[in-house]
């Protein structure tokens, strides 16, 4: 079966920039964790279905950023507000190319790949995320059994670019 934007099912595609960051459903997630909070105030909320997230320009100690979008042409329709916005350079689209993980737009500098349990650290420091949000994002994971999961139990790992 073949992605159809233009299929009866497929919701509209837009990306709408919101007026104002706090606006966006995780702007507290941010406010909590960010190492330079004054970014949050160049940040935008970004609308691509019913609920507006937060993308985070570079600056400080940010060095890149992402917003995970559900299908290759939103992820278009993003990029190409953030192409307008000051403090996105370079944004871009990546494809998953597993059918469980979302399609990122991702902005400024390429994310690290690397693995193992500093890469936590590493990725967190990349995206700008404090050392206290680091630390506590790494003890949480250390105490989360590993072993086969449940989709209910998945849900409760994050990403470990978000500490």
């Amino acid at each position: 079966m073949t992605h159809d934007p233009n299929a009866a099912k497929h919701p509209g595609v837009t990306a709408t920039v919101m007026a104002a960051p706090q606006d966006a459903y995780d702007f507290y997630y941010y406010e909590q964790r960010i190492a330079d909070a004054w970014l949050l105030d160049k940040s935008i909320a970004v609308r691509t279905l019913r609920m507006p997230f937060l993308a985070v320009p570079v600056g400080g100690s940010r060095r890149g950023g992402y917003f995970p979008v559900t299908c290759l042409c939103f992820g278009l329709r993003v990029r190409d507000v953030l192409l307008e916005q000051p403090g996105f350079p370079d944004p871009r689209l990546r494809w998953s190319p597993y059918p469980d993980t979302c399609h990122v737009v991702e902005w400024g500098e390429r994310p690290p790949t690397l693995w193992g349990d500093c890469d936590d650290v590493t990725l967190g420091r990349f995206y700008g995320y404090s050392e206290d949000a680091i630390a506590r994002f790494t003890n949480r994971r250390a105490s989360t059994p590993r072993g086969p999961q449940t989709p209910s139990s998945a849900a409760l790992l994050r990403s470990p670019a978000a500490p």
